[in-house]
């Protein structure tokens, strides 16, 4: 390389030129290389700094295998000339720039590829290119994930995980049935208990509310009562639900002494976990005793307990104002199960009619998804509009044969 010192100014020749634009290109591709690689093994984008690295990186490779050719043959590097000092600063910088550009091209080739060969999630938008050409129908989750407020609240690091992500489906479905595979979705990948989730005709999200499955006993005990494990000698034949009377050893002659009723919910070796009165359970916690099995009938309440904790569907009380529009319907007309109605004066009435008419200060106890409850406590306030259940808007028949599964 030739520099000619003129007052104050180098001026490059045109094959010098040429050779910058060279490396510019070099770096330009080997970082959209790097970032379509990083792109489908860590499915996230790859950092600013990274890019950098990778541009520069070739660039210094190649000026580097260029000296040492010229020391091979000729036995002199000249890499500490005013001439290569310049040429090699100028190439490393415009390499450090090129390199996020090129990131940023091979990070948007990735997500299009990987949207086109039907990818479950990506992060980023898909063209509407690839949307219409591909067999995938994008549906972009909000930046603001809400929580449910029936539920308790999901980590804040799985809603920044869930937040903007994109997941892919299969096109032509229904919103009733892209909103079943969305829900499904979370639930799975990022073992989410609950998802409330609007959608509009074309698959635009509107509303995206978590929930965490409750787990522990806590919520299957009644008010007043408590859990408390302690040493027992349970016969054989005792299981998790069953009654039991609980006694404690008395002197050597043998009497014993019979110190509560409870219900056995679980068994650990010679550990047993007993809900009982709260006063019982303070009680009796510390000591070692004796358990007799009661027969009995299941406990109604604790088998629907049981069987609420483990659906999708929970209950919620929804009160009714002056001015709702469920004002003069009925209990048929709500697309919920209304399980009991408390009035604003007199005694609840439980399993209502489905002809009974609602009225300002009415309660009504419903059990449905968290979606459905949350529609109608809008309504239950002011008046609501409808919703569309139509298809996404994807120009297809909800019935091709296409529409399989994600």
């Amino acid at each position: 390389m030739r520099f000619q010192l003129d007052p104050g100014q180098l001026v490059a020749t045109g094959s010098e030129i040429v050779r910058i634009v060279s490396l510019v290109l070099l770096a330009f591709l080997v970082a959209a290389v790097v970032a379509l690689v990083y792109r489908w093994y860590f499915r996230d984008r790859i950092s600013t700094g990274l890019s950098v690295l990778t541009g520069v990186s070739a660039v210094a490779l190649a000026l580097n295998t260029k000296s040492l050719f010229g020391l091979a043959m000729t036995g002199t590097p000249g890499i500490f000339e005013l001439e290569q000092v310049l040429f090699n600063s100028i190439a490393l910088a415009v390499a450090g720039a090129a390199g996020p550009v090129g990131a940023r091209l091979g990070d948007r080739a990735a997500v299009e590829v990987f949207a086109f060969a039907g990818a479950r999630e990506i992060e980023g938008e898909v063209s509407q290119l690839v949307q219409a050409v591909g067999r995938v129908v994008a549906v972009e989750l909000p930046s603001e994930v809400e929580d449910i407020e029936t539920y308790d609240p999901v980590s804040d690091e799985t809603k920044a995980e869930v937040a903007g992500k994109t997941l892919l489906f299969p096109r032509r479905l229904t919103v009733d049935e892209l909103r079943d595979r969305l829900a499904n979705r979370l639930k799975d990948d990022y073992d989410i208990g609950y998802v409330d989730v609007d959608l509009e005709p074309d698959g635009t999200v509107t509303y995206l509310g978590l929930g965490r499955r409750v787990a522990g006993l806590g919520p299957t005990l009644a008010p007043g009562t408590g859990a408390v494990a302690t040493r027992a000698d349970p016969p054989n034949a005792a299981s998790p639900g069953d009654l039991v009377q609980v006694w404690k050893a008395g002197d050597a002659d043998g009497e014993r002494e019979r110190v509560a009723t409870a219900e056995l919910r679980g068994v650990a070796d010679d550990v047993v976990t007993l809900a009982l009165d709260e006063t019982d359970a303070k009680r009796i916690a510390g000591g070692d005793y004796k358990l007799l099995t009661l027969p009995g009938e299941p406990s109604v309440d604790k088998q629907f307990a049981s069987l609420l904790r483990a659906a999708d569907e929970t209950m919620a009380a929804v009160s009714i104002a002056a001015e709702s529009a469920l004002v003069g319907e009925t209990v048929a007309d709500l697309d919920v199960t209304v399980v009991a109605v408390r009035p604003s004066e007199g005694s609840v009435v439980p399993i209502p009619a489905r002809s009974r008419e609602f009225v300002p200060g009415d309660t009504v106890y419903v059990i449905a998804r968290p979606e459905a409850i949350r529609r109608v406590e809008e309504r239950a306030g002011a008046s609501a509009a409808g919703e569309s259940a139509g298809e996404v808007a994807t120009g297809e028949a909800a019935d091709s044969p296409d529409s399989g599964t994600s």
